[in-house]
């Protein structure tokens, strides 16, 4: 591959990563003003973050169909499309139902790209595929965290639908950056057509299968419970919006620095278990923080909330994919755990907004969270090195 066409490869798939969170991450910030302005209750505004991830967690279940459908490019240029699209969309959302349809729209289009896109690293960049991988991780959180914190500076110039509106414009150069990193020389779509199938692997009958999706699933709920809610629970605590938005965007980016340490050391740890135990006894650590003495522990909460879900993303892919040995069945099990998980994930902003309707307080979601960061604790004990052979059996 030549220089320029490797780089503007590069460039393509950082562009993209930028595009993956902000449609959500700009909501919470916001959340306050979009409720008063369109008159959504906390629950129905619970489901600008809910829908879109659920709606990644089913296209993950078929990620499979939809790359034998589309195609890696013409896949990718929809999904992007569609984020810009429901970006620009929302300039002129004045109602609920319109802002909500935005949502789907963008869940979709995040679904396409974040589950076609990683097959394309694979193939194109080879060896460097694995430092390519982690570019395109940061990207997303840093396009997380570049969301989160200009969100409220950018209202209060041009108004909320503007800030939220205005992340079509990079989504519409990062697909042209695709269209010219890919150009329609070999048609992957049908390749991939044409390919044999690999067999489906029987993870919906197995036990472990399921125990690891619901650990994703709680694990990546605890990232969108704070993504959707966080900065709320700081504006109803006297905080403005743009504080609120900076403690969001500086969390991404521990998450981001926490889920690096994570991909420099785990290969140390041939039991995984260490430290998943000290990444839940941060995320505990810091979910106490919030419920009990939130606003003079706000700076500890955002370290440990932080550090805990940025490593603890990483960390239950990683042992998810420790259980399977044979390549072909790799994609199998990730797709069926981040389904899955997403899927559970998506629940957690809901039952926020369910339950601040009924308290007018997000404390009772914090102690959720931390029951079911319990939880984790009690199933990370079964993940030993010794069950890993259990679905390759």
């Amino acid at each position: 591959m030549q220089r320029s066409s490797l780089l503007l490869a590069i460039l393509a798939v950082l562009g993209l990563a930028l595009n993956l969170r902000p449609a959500l991450a700009v909501i919470g910030p916001l959340l306050d003003m979009i409720e008063a302005a369109t008159g959504l209750s906390h629950t129905q505004a619970s489901l600008l973050t809910t829908l879109p991830v659920f709606v990644m967690g089913l296209c993950a279940l078929g990620g499979m169909r939809i790359t034998h459908w589309l195609g890696e490019r013409n896949g990718v240029s929809l999904g992007i499309a569609l984020i810009a699209m429901a970006c620009a969309a929302r300039y002129d959302a004045d109602g609920g139902l319109q802002l909500l349809t935005t949502a789907i729209l963008a869940g979709i289009g995040i679904a396409l790209v974040q589950t076609l896109l990683p097959a394309f690293i694979q193939r194109r960049f080879v060896a460097n595929a694995a430092k390519v991988f982690g570019l395109y991780t940061t990207g997303i959180m840093a396009g997380s965290a570049i969301a989160a914190t200009s969100a409220a500076g950018l209202a209060q110039w041009w108004g909320w639908p503007a800030a939220l509106a205005i992340w079509a414009l990079p989504a519409v150069l990062a697909l042209a950056l695709w269209r010219l990193a890919t150009p329609p020389l070999v048609q992957h779509g049908a390749a991939a057509a044409s390919a044999p199938a690999i067999p489906q692997a029987a993870f919906w009958r197995n036990l472990r299968a399921w125990e690891l999706m619901v650990f994703f699933g709680i694990g990546t709920g605890a990232y969108t419970l704070v993504l959707a809610w966080l900065p709320p629970f700081y504006t109803s605590l006297g905080w403005t919006p743009a504080a609120a938005g900076l403690m969001l965007g500086g969390l991404t980016v521990i998450e981001v620095v926490a889920g690096l340490v994570v991909s420099a050391t785990i290969g140390r740890f041939i039991d995984r278990r260490g430290p998943l135990l000290l990444v839940l006894a941060m995320l505990m650590a810091g979910l106490m923080c919030l419920i009990i003495a939130p606003l003079s522990l706000a700076l500890p909460a955002c370290l440990l909330l932080g550090a805990g879900i940025g490593a603890l993303f990483p960390l239950s892919l990683i042992v998810a994919l420790d259980h399977v040995k044979e390549p072909a069945r790799v994609g199998r099990l990730a797709a069926f755990v981040q389904g899955g998980g997403y899927i559970i994930a998506s629940g957690m902003p809901l039952l926020a907004g369910l339950l601040r309707d009924r308290f007018a307080d997000l404390s009772h979601a914090w102690v959720a969270m931390l029951v079911g960061t319990l939880f984790l604790l009690a199933l990370c004990w079964r993940f030993s090195p010794a069950s890993y052979v259990r679905i390759d059996a």
